[in-house]
């Protein structure tokens, strides 16, 4: 202490001496505000007194701007929204980006094709796709390609589902063209080395091993396979036996059907469309165009799939078809706003206390039953169709309670006068506000903008679908979920 108080005495005297001559202090400019004002007496006691009549001379008041600094100019009370822009090349493949204004840019190239595309000759190639995402390709080694996102502080991804493959890449705007150049030649031209397919089948096998012993996975898959007959019924995690038979000429046959421009996006947030058309045309202008595509069928069937393990708590989900998926986009988004409605949770939750407790299934089940340890209603949706249900966790000796339990809640959403009007005004708001704050992320922007293309052949507005909320009825959710109910139910459990 004794040191920093030398220090800062002789800083008193080199400014004392240095002051220059036609400058006044601020306690003589501002007589109002001298000194004392800003420093108290008491502060200035013991080892800091010295510091007593320089101290105005040096820091200005917290009520005056700093002498010579320029303020920055008022933001406008207004700023024009920036709405997604699309351009469809001749080849077909599409380029949709929303400018945003921000440092950061996201890209992504989205395609038309899942596990639905796959048939018995190739199970399990989405999800070894998704492991081969950015590794050799026919212009860079795998490291090259990891050394390029490592300099310019790149974020990779790849994802694959049941509809639709995507690689999105998040980095600074002004390292956009790289970014770009390298995005679309690793989904363009991949070439898959046997080594690398060999490393990540061997990962995929210690995936599949890890799933078996993940009930909720587990269940979600056996759901699928139970409930359809066809494409959505197609495993996105396959068997070890399966995938035994993937190498890299089956991937490579795989991407050549499916990876054609057509079925092709290429989406961004955070970037000038024209800067980027400029940038992807001649990257892209030459890829082929496929043939017409066949749809793959999907058949909602309804059945049962139980797996036996030694645990002391049974898993068990109760679900039935949404009927026309996201293509019937009011009834897809009234099953968005029943699941937000119902709710549910765990007995204990790590998000902290009263999170979710307003929601029906924790009031009606959880608080009412101490055996269950989670019950939650949950949703997945596809273009043409979807499942809604509910899923649960107890211990065996409790099991049927649970599915009587899971019948009844679903029964009563569906009968007229069982959901009250404050219930279904809270459930819009958390939807509504759910979608907003995705929104938030360039990421999720990118993503949003893609899978919208694919699915609707546009974009719509975020107030479509806050509108479209807004419009929902206790007549609309009873209804919705009435045609729901009337679908075959399908069942899966994982435990004793």
């Amino acid at each position: 202490m004794f040191r920093a108080a030398k220090r800062f005495s002789l800083l008193k005297v080199k400014l004392k001496n240095t002051e220059p001559t036609g400058i006044r202090t601020i306690s003589t400019c501002l007589p109002h505000c001298c000194s004392q004002d800003v420093v108290s007496e008491d502060s200035l006691c013991g080892p800091h007194s010295q510091f007593k009549e320089g101290y105005g001379k040096i820091i200005p008041p917290l009520s005056q701007p700093l002498p010579g600094l320029k303020l920055p100019p008022c933001l406008p009370d207004h700023v024009e929204e920036c709405l997604t822009r699309i351009t469809t090349l001749p080849n077909g493949l599409k380029i949709a980006s929303q400018e945003s204004l921000g440092p950061a840019s996201c890209i992504g190239i989205f395609v038309d094709c899942g596990s639905i595309c796959e048939s018995e000759w190739c199970y399990g190639v989405t999800h070894l796709l998704e492991r081969m995402a950015f590794k050799s390709t026919n212009n860079r080694c795998h490291s090259r390609v990891v050394r390029e996102i490592e300099a310019v502080g790149g974020n990779v991804a790849a994802s694959a589902s049941r509809e639709q493959m995507g690689y999105t890449y998040d980095t600074i705007r002004t390292h956009l063209p790289e970014a770009l150049e390298l995005l679309i030649d690793c989904v363009r031209n991949p070439i898959f080395l046997d080594s690398e397919v060999k490393e990540q089948l061997t990962k995929i096998k210690a995936e599949i091993r890890d799933v078996s012993n993940n009930p909720e996975n587990f269940l979600l898959e056996s759901l699928h396979s139970a409930g359809y007959s066809g494409a959505l019924g197609n495993p996105l995690i396959a068997s070890e036996a399966v995938i035994e038979k993937l190498n890299g000429s089956v991937i490579d046959k795989f991407v050549i059907e499916n990876y054609t421009a057509d079925r092709m996006v290429l989406a961004a947030s955070g970037v000038d469309h024209e800067y980027l058309l400029s940038i992807a045309e001649p990257l892209l202008y030459d890829l082929e165009k496929g043939p017409p595509i066949k749809v793959p069928v999907s058949k909602y069937v309804g059945g049962d799939l139980r797996f036996q393990a030694d645990s002391e708590r049974t898993y068990v989900a109760l679900v039935f078809e949404v009927p026309g998926g996201w293509r019937d986009e009011k009834d897809a988004i009234i099953t968005i706003v029943l699941q937000n409605l119902m709710g549910g949770g765990g007995s204990f939750s790590a998000g902290g206390p009263g999170k979710g407790m307003h929601s029906r299934l924790y009031i009606r089940v959880l608080n009412e039953y101490q055996q269950i340890q989670s019950f939650s209603a949950f949703s997945t949706v596809y273009n043409d169709t979807g499942l809604f249900g509910i899923r649960a966790s107890t211990g065996s000796d409790f099991v049927a309670e649970a599915v009587d339990i899971a019948a009844e809640e679903l029964i009563a959403i569906a009968t007229p006068g069982k959901v009250k009007e404050v219930e279904l005004i809270r459930a819009k708001n958390s939807t509504k506000s759910a979608v907003l704050m995705n929104l938030e992320s360039r990421m999720v922007v990118t993503e949003d903008i893609g899978r919208q293309i694919l699915t609707y052949g546009c974009r719509k507005h975020v107030e479509h679908f806050l509108k479209a909320v807004d419009a929902i009825t206790l007549d609309d959710l009873s209804a919705t979920a009435h045609k729901i109910l009337s679908s075959p139910v399908t069942m899966g459990s994982w435990g004793d």
